[in-house]
């Protein structure tokens, strides 16, 4: 028993020290914002940690609306992915800041979730905040995701 007990945490402090150990990359693909505070993508291993995306490209904001909003973060968070090589599929777990939930669950809005996520439906954890950066900006989502 003892024996087991000593085998058992000498393989937790070998996994420990792997994840410890673990090289972090730090990516700001193409075809978003260069931010220069943050990093976009930040990869530890096969887990990519996704940035908060907004309803903006290049500094302009895609629409006043949260549909026209939500279709840009969700361009903008399929572009990291596609930069790994991955898809929704691929994303494991989701936060999404807003400033009304109310709007966030209108079924146009619903509709474009459904249309990127399909059956591939992440954890998902939804927050109602007064502002986000900019005070245009209605939604932030962000991700974390597996690769293979």
């Amino acid at each position: 028993m003892r024996g087991s007990l000593i085998a058992a945490a000498i393989v937790l402090a070998a996994s420990i020290g792997v994840v410890a150990g673990q090289r972090l990359e730090r990516i700001n693909p193409a075809g978003v914002s260069t931010p220069q505070t943050y990093s976009h993508l930040v990869k530890a291993g096969k887990l990519l940690f996704i940035a908060g995306q907004v309803g903006a490209t290049e500094g302009k904001l895609a629409g006043a609306t949260m549909k026209e909003q939500t279709e840009q973060v969700l361009k903008n968070l399929q572009t990291v992915l596609k930069s790994q090589a991955l898809d929704f599929s691929h994303v494991a777990k989701i936060t999404i800041f807003t400033t009304s939930i109310a709007e966030f669950r209108a079924a146009e809005v619903a509709e474009v979730r459904s249309r990127y996520f399909g059956q591939n439906r992440p954890a998902s954890t939804l927050v109602q905040i007064s502002a986000l950066a900019n005070p245009d900006y209605k939604i932030e989502i962000e991700a974390i995701a597996v690769a293979p």
